[in-house]
């Protein structure tokens, strides 16, 4: 009786079932089943999804640090050992790794690379390289530092290293290669004013200067090229202007001689300046001349001071007063709007805490910096009416400047509404750095633009750019008052104290997208000196740039 129900048992089970409509054939027991499904519609569906659900979920979510330091050590060791394939695997940017990890023993010459990870980061992971640059019979040591960041790939889910240049070398941008080689360009001997060799030793902010001398002038002085390990730099670097870079000299050259403008006490003493104040970079010039005396960066790798691009705020507004006593807009002496707030173009602009001057003068406004008294004049102005100001004026925005190493001449590009009138106050699309607003002191100064230049223009005869004309008598005596009246009562006064003589001064502070302080810019003049400083993220010019160029100023008139 027992054995004949267990048959029937099994028999049950094989039993064709219908669910649905549909013949369910279910095989065997355990939890698992089988279902030949036979049609469309939900049972199609079902199967789909049934083979969805099959599929290796990608994994998302930050990254382990076993992640991290898997990734890493496989794409180091891989490098280190020369698996250029498999090295670049493990990138999110198998092509441009698997170059210039190529290039790393074909081009740049080095051999018995040694890569040593450091400690963990989060997903950054530091290292030491330690190779060998060796080019025909000669051979040198090459040690430094470098790091890597791991990231997750959202298609596959597995950790990848995120792929730069700066990764093979912290010098190199993308697009930038290592060369080993007989230099194309012969070393230079870069001498001061008065003789003296100019050294990034010396004066730690200059070597990117010294670096777009050489490329200049390298070809000129008269030198012989040797063999060095090079940074040369790719399109999108040239783009913004940055010399190839010497890493190691293997064999020097014979260096030409090149003199420069720089006065060696004064860029002494802007180096120290700027070693005071963290992000800082100030430039002074001799406005009957346009010889640039010192220049200098609390950074030392990107020239700001020459080849920065950010907006000058409130020191714009000398070029902007200009403008506006050129058209009757204005006057120093007679009453100016300085209300609370002023809507143009769609925008609300506002005074720095709100403030406002009942009955003032424009020269009070200009002192105390009020952004409503030069917004409120947009209305009639022409959307290039400030452009053509700065160019034909100050010189300004025209990208011809001949210097003797990359700069960057101001950007002052024609806009309209609410732009045109942030661009009156040197927000907007305006673009200056340091070089460019002691440029416009000393065009104020001197009434007249000439051109900074680094190297004479005799060495090579290039031309230095000019400006199409100058202001009449009448402005240039307004604005003079202006600058004088700011420096000695205004928002410049503190940092002028004790800068004595014919003087003149303008402060800003240039609101940036994320930052939670401004960027802090003063520009001034004292006799036959003109210089300019900025500090970013440091707050209100007067604060923080001022001190730098006052301190400058006192040097000399």
């Amino acid at each position: 009786m027992g054995k004949r129900r267990r048959v029937a048992e099994r028999r049950k089970t094989h039993r064709p079932a219908v669910i649905g409509g549909m013949i369910a054939v279910v095989v065997g027991g355990a939890g698992f089943a089988v279902y030949a499904l036979y049609g469309g519609g939900a049972a199609a569906e079902d199967r789909t999804s049934a083979v969805a659900d099959q599929k290796p979920k990608v994994k998302t979510g930050p990254l382990s640090a076993t992640e991290v330091s898997t990734a890493a050590r496989t794409f180091l060791t891989s490098w280190q050992s020369g698996q250029v394939t498999r090295a670049a695997a493990v990138t999110d940017d198998t092509a441009a790794a698997t170059k210039l990890l190529t290039a790393y023993p074909k081009d740049a010459h080095l051999k018995d690379v040694t890569l040593t990870p450091g400690t963990r980061t989060g997903d950054k992971v530091p290292f030491s390289v330690k190779a060998t640059v060796s080019y025909k019979d000669t051979s040198k040591p090459l040690t430094y530092d470098s790091s890597l960041t791991v990231v997750r790939d959202t298609a596959t889910g597995k950790p990848q290293v995120d792929w730069h240049s700066s990764v093979v070398h912290p010098d190199l941008k993308d697009g930038d290669t290592l060369v080993t080689g007989e230099s194309g360009t012969p070393p230079i001997k870069a001498l001061d004013r008065d003789g003296g060799e100019i050294t990034e030793k010396k004066y730690p902010s200059l070597g990117s200067v010294l670096d777009g001398l050489r490329e200049k002038y390298g070809q000129k002085a008269g030198g012989r090229a040797g063999v060095e390990l090079q940074v040369v730099r790719g399109k999108e670097s040239k783009a913004d202007e940055l010399s190839d870079k010497t890493l190691l000299t293997l064999s020097k050259g014979t260096p030409g001689t090149v003199k420069t403008t720089l006065s060696p006490a004064m860029q002494a003493a802007a180096e120290a300046q700027v070693a005071k104040k963290a992000k800082s970079s100030v430039v002074v010039l001799r406005p009957s001349t346009g010889e640039i005396l010192a220049a200098a960066n609390a950074s030392h790798g990107f020239n700001v001071a020459f080849q920065g691009s950010l907006a000058p705020g409130s020191t714009m507004k000398v070029v902007t007063s200009s403008l506006l006593i050129e058209k009757d807009l204005a006057s120093a002496d007679k009453k100016h709007p300085c209300p609370k707030y002023f809507t143009y173009g769609g925008w609300k602009f506002q005074n720095d805490d709100k403030f406002q001057i009942k009955n003032g003068t424009f020269k009070a406004s200009f002192a105390r910096s009020c952004n409503t008294a030069f917004i409120s004049q947009a209305p009639e102005l022409d959307n290039d009416s400030l452009t053509e100001q700065a160019q034909q004026v100050f010189g300004l925005s025209m990208n011809n400047w001949a210097v003797g190493v990359p700069t960057f001449d101001g950007s002052v590009p024609v806009q309209s509404q609410a732009q045109m009138a942030a661009s009156l106050i040197g927000q907007g699309g305006v673009r200056m750095n340091p070089l460019n607003m002691a440029s416009v002191s000393a065009t104020v100064e001197s009434g007249v633009f000439r051109q900074p230049y680094l190297v004479s223009p005799d060495v090579d005869g290039r031309t230095l750019a000019k400006a199409s004309r100058t202001m009449s008598s009448g402005t240039l005596s307004q604005l003079r008052e202006l600058m004088s009246y700011t420096a000695a009562y205004g928002t410049a006064a503190e940092a002028m104290q004790g800068v004595y003589g014919t003087v003149g001064a303008k402060t800003g502070s240039a609101e940036v997208d994320g930052q939670k302080k401004p960027n802090g810019w003063f520009t001034a003049y004292r006799g036959d000196l003109a210089a300019a400083g900025v500090v970013q993220s440091g707050g209100h010019g007067g604060d923080t740039a001022g001190p730098i160029v006052a301190a400058l100023l006192k040097l000399g008139g």
